[in-house]
């Protein structure tokens, strides 16, 4: 009988959600995210487990996405804190006065690069991205085209139509590409690069892993897309190379930050101290293989070689500051080629 009345009373607590006092006095931290899906289960899993006081709730979109959405809310932010989203994003955030000055404990132990620079102290780089070319080897063997070697060999007439990118005001690793460009050959160079590469380019997709996913599939030649992406495609048996051209590429970093007003300010500092500790890298190592930990590193199958030493010298301030100019001229010049969003 008292097993009876013990199940009945777990029963009736199950019900009415008071078997796990803990879990009912958990704070709902909502958090603006440009992470994958796949990524979304681990890191709420990671975060809740880290702070059991929270409950992570995510709104997730693409990073240009995210951007608009948060700036179009500045007046009423709904989101608590910002994570996985472009380093370059969260500058354009600072400097609308929109986010918390915190700078977390043990952020002092990362990568120089991964920190805030310049006070005030608002947001930690979480992992580096940067962009590749996948190239089909089998499709272009059908056209005697090489594999290419610098950003110019992608200009090649026999390619015309069979080159996929990411539209850089959907897509963080589209931004990044051109961004890098413009920094490393200089803005009139840069620009006339892009005019050349546009007559090549079948489309601009509204993602930065797809343009890799159409080469792999030998829908196209050639797809300028993330480093991972091209990796995972590779492993998976795809026919392609994984090139970083020669004089470099450009990257960007995802970070964190604490959005200002937020009425849980304590939680989301507590998740931004999770986020700076090495535990956090590891999990972030997961899906990118440059992160802010030292000493962290997960590199997977098929990584390109000498990733991070073809990084350029990027400037992420000027990225942010020129964002609005840069995808404004990206636009008047290119738009026309822009796949349909769904």
């Amino acid at each position: 009988m008292n097993r009876f009345v013990a199940g009945l009373a777990l029963a009736l607590a199950v019900a009415f959600g008071s078997a796990d006092p803990a879990a009912a006095q958990r704070t709902k931290l909502t958090i603006y995210t440009a992470l994958e899906n796949d990524q979304l289960g681990p890191f709420k899993q990671s975060i809740e487990a880290a702070v059991p006081e929270v409950e992570v709730v995510w709104v997730r979109d693409s990073t240009g996405v995210i951007t608009a959405r948060f700036l179009a809310e500045k007046d009423n932010p709904r989101a608590d804190m910002v994570m996985g989203l472009a380093a370059s994003s969260l500058l354009v955030f600072e400097k609308a006065g929109l986010l918390e000055t915190y700078k977390p404990q043990g952020a002092d132990m990362l990568k120089a690069a991964f920190r805030d620079p310049t006070p005030p102290y608002t947001w930690t780089g979480m992992d580096a991205f940067l962009g590749v070319i996948c190239f089909n080897t089998t499709e272009a063997g059908k056209d005697g085209i090489a594999v290419p070697a610098s950003w110019a060999d992608l200009l090649n007439p026999k390619l015309k139509g069979k080159v996929v990118m990411p539209h850089p005001a959907s897509s963080g690793t589209g931004y990044l590409m051109v961004a890098g460009w413009l920094q490393s050959m200089g803005e009139a160079d840069g620009w006339k690069f892009m005019d050349a590469l546009h007559e090549n380019i079948a489309s601009y997709l509204h993602s930065g892993s797809a343009p890799c996913v159409q080469a792999a599939r030998g829908e196209r030649v050639a797809g300028l897309a993330l480093d991972m992406r091209g990796a995972s495609e590779k492993t998976k048996g795809a026919p392609i190379a994984v090139v970083i051209p020669k004089e470099g590429t450009g990257w960007e970093m995802e970070a964190t930050a604490i959005v200002k007003g937020t009425k849980n300010l304590a939680l989301a500092r507590k998740v931004a101290d999770w986020g700076a500790t090495k535990a956090a890298s590891e999990l972030y190592s997961k899906y990118y293989a440059i992160v802010a930990f030292p000493g962290v590193q997960n590199l997977p199958p098929n990584y390109p070689a000498g990733a991070e030493q073809g990084m350029i010298k990027n400037d992420l301030a000027w990225m942010a500051e020129n964002r609005e100019r840069i995808l404004a001229a990206w636009s008047k010049r290119y738009e026309s080629k822009a796949a349909p969003k769904n």
